[in-house]
């Protein structure tokens, strides 16, 4: 991810090139898609339902690898919508004559609603329900006043229902259930560790431990729910997801070139024997010591008991974000994706060209939180728009003129779809991409109920997404535009505060506190991926080289402590309350917070050992608008002190100095941030390596 950051150019092409490439289970995912979307559009030609290009592009967007989510999702939608058409009935009735109201009505409703899936569970449907109010009322400049109550609340509820009933159907017959998900996640676990134990490299265990244990909870809250597999067997899964978490945990705290050819051999016996749906054998043999080779043999061997130990908690979270009417981040997300939506449909409406109507639907899906996500989402919106109209009107031109039937075109939109949908399945850097193809590809060739060459329409739909991509853009960056910057803050401060908290526990609660250890690898994750979207920001709110540099060397610090705190036998008191006031220095970006940040900083400068100095690595911020004052980026070193994980180096037996296992021993003893030498920084021996 750095890479993209210090050479936009090569080394984002890499990376596109790198997602492209086949992943276990992207095809599975691919056909499936491909296979519903054909279904949907035969189903939409055969019963007359109205905009089948959106309904297809439903399954793009709601698609998930896990059946039970799909069919979840699928009947909450329904309902939702459901009630939400009845509900609209009579407010159609009073606006149908008023257009200035009924644009105060489709402002309001949108405002709640994307309002909502910013800032609570409701995700991705609150922006989905925003739309289909919105298509529901603006369907008034359509259909004809005497019948917009009954057509145009049938055409929108059938244009959204109808997919999700053909999606819950397909996901029970064909969907993969979650708790064989959740097993073929921990066999991928014990691959990536045995390859860092057999000395092929790290990749693979730094992107798994990376994914934290978010979806295996969702994931065994849904096998649970939807009884998909026995209670005994769900118990079993959910206690080795935490062990082998904790494995890999272990496995990232050896030093870098440690080969143990033994405890790999015993990790790819694991889990070839859950890719078969049995137990790993039990090995009887004590492990001894309490370094990360200890702990890797002790994972080991729990996997192979019947209990296991604790599991992981099987907490609901709110509904609402902890932080739902203190940031004013979720109004203004929500305000932004307003204007430009009313913006589109007032252009259109205007100038009298509704064929352009997809700007709205544009809108509704185009905008993130951030200028650079947002930027990066148009991006990835105009390149697949391009490429998916590209591939519908050659199919315009060479294919639909020779198809007869509402079953060729089935096949046509089958085939398009495998390809839109083989990009949407990959990561997060492309995925979106992927949805504009298939989209773009659908609403070029679904026109009317039959194969249609009207060249018209696709015209005008490519224009109206090329025209919502323009006024997101402009509306996102210059009316509160919000830096990456800030998120990567943010989530570091979230990050330093679960180091603090782990700092609190003893040695042996700190080994089995896995949760804590998973949000700040989930954290620092999430700072990497937002620290390569910086190239995609206006300069104006881009910072500086300095500081980007400083902000990773941040992250990276970070992610070379967790492993050496976890494993750490003596833990100084003062620890937690160092890393509490990095995160608290951190959290303070906002301009008008100078006093915090002083009490931030002397929080720090009090609880720093005197007669120690430190190399200075603070630096200002930018993001949006200069700040007078901005506050300076903490330094790991400074917060911790010392160097405690140097001794867990390998040194190599050179002269009788002690070997990788002795080192290990010798640095489960000795304390974080200990008495040692006084230079270098928290986590300068402990590196991730690919």
């Amino acid at each position: 991810m750095t890479r993209i950051a210090e050479a936009p150019g090569g080394g984002l092409l890499r990376e596109v090139w790198a997602d492209l490439q086949p992943t276990p289970g992207r095809f599975a995912m691919t056909w499936r898609i491909a296979l519903l979307c054909a279904l949907v559009c035969g189903t939409a030609m055969l019963y007359k339902v109205p905009e089948a290009a959106i309904s297809c592009y439903l399954i793009i967007f709601l698609t998930k690898p896990n059946g039970a989510e799909n069919v979840g999702q699928a009947l909450g939608l329904i309902v939702l919508v459901s009630l939400i058409i009845l509900l609209i009935a009579p407010v159609i009735q009073w606006t149908a004559e008023l257009p200035l109201l009924r644009i105060v009505v489709i402002a309001a409703t949108s405002f709640a609603f994307l309002y909502l899936s910013s800032a609570s569970q409701l995700g991705e449907i609150g922006a989905i329900i925003a739309l289909v109010i919105a298509f529901v009322l603006t369907l008034v400049d359509q259909v004809p006043a005497g019948e917009i109550v009954t057509r145009g609340l049938l055409y929108a509820w059938q244009m959204a229902v109808m997919p999700m009933v053909l999606l819950a159907l397909f996901s029970m017959v064909l969907g993969t259930s979650p708790h064989r998900l959740l097993r073929q996640t921990l066999v991928e676990r014990l691959e990536a560790a045995a390859l860092a134990l057999a000395g092929r490299g790290r990749r693979a265990l730094n992107a798994a431990l990376a994914e934290g244990l978010e979806a295996d909870t969702k994931q065994l809250m849904l096998a649970r729910l939807f009884h998909t597999a026995p209670t005994r067997a769900l118990d079993r899964l959910s206690a080795s997801a935490a062990t082998t978490y904790r494995l890999m945990l272990a496995v990232a705290a050896l030093p870098p070139g440690t080969v143990e050819s033994g405890l790999a051999q015993r990790c790819r016996a694991a889990a070839e024997a859950l890719r078969a749906g049995r137990q790993p054998a039990h090995d009887a043999a004590a492990s001894e010591g309490e370094g990360p080779l200890a702990a890797i043999a002790q994972a080991l061997d729990d996997l192979g008991k019947d209990n296991e130990g604790k599991g992981l908690a099987a907490s609901k979270p709110p509904f609402l974000a902890p932080d739902a009417f203190t940031n004013s981040d979720h109004q203004r997300y929500a305000l932004k994706t307003t204007a430009a939506a009313i913006t589109c449909y007032l252009i259109y409406s205007l100038i009298d060209w509704q064929g352009i109507h997809t700007a709205m639907v544009t809108c509704y899906v185009a905008a993130l939180g951030t200028t650079g996500e947002t930027v990066h989402k148009l991006a990835l919106r105009i390149a697949g728009c391009l490429v998916g109209a590209a591939l519908g009107l050659a199919a315009i031109l060479y294919i639909i003129p020779h198809l007869q039937s509402v079953g060729g075109l089935m096949a046509l939109v089958f085939a398009g779809v495998l390809v839109a949908a083989w990009v949407s399945s990959g990561s997060e850097r492309i995925s979106y991409g992927g949805v504009q193809i298939g989209l773009a590809f659908l609403l070029t060739i679904l026109n009317g109920f039959g194969p249609s060459t009207d060249m018209d329409a696709a015209r005008d739909r490519v224009v109206g997404i090329l025209l919502g991509n323009l006024v997101v853009y402009l509306i996102f960056t210059q009316i509160w535009p919000k830096s990456a910057v800030v998120d990567v803050r943010e989530r570091l401060a979230r990050a330093l505060t679960a180091l603090a908290r782990l700092a609190t526990l003893d040695p042996v609660a700190r080994r089995q506190a896995v949760a804590e250890a998973a949000t700040v690898e989930t954290e620092l994750a999430k700072s990497r991926d937002v620290l390569a979207l910086l190239p995609f920001e206006p300069a104006r709110l881009r910072p500086s080289a300095t500081t980007e540099r400083r902000l990773h060397r941040l992250v990276e610090e970070a992610g070379a402590v967790l492993p050496a705190l976890i494993f750490a036998a003596d833990v100084p008191t003062d620890t937690a309350q160092r890393f509490a006031a990095a995160a608290e220095r951190l959290g303070r970006h906002e301009a008008g917070q100078g006093g915090a940040r002083d009490r931030a900083a002397r929080a720090i400068g009090r609880s720093r050992p005197s007669g120690r100095t430190h190399r200075h690595t603070g630096g200002g911020v930018g993001h949006g608008r200069a700040s007078p004052s901005p506050p300076r980026i903490p330094s790991l070193s400074r917060c911790c002190g010392g160097s405690f994980s140097r001794r867990l180096r390998d040194e190599r037996s050179e002269n009788g100095a002690p070997g990788p296992r002795a080192a290990l021993d010798a640095g489960s003893r000795c304390r974080f941030g200990g008495r040692g030498r006084r230079s270098g920084s928290v986590g300068q021996g402990v590196q991730r390596t690919g």
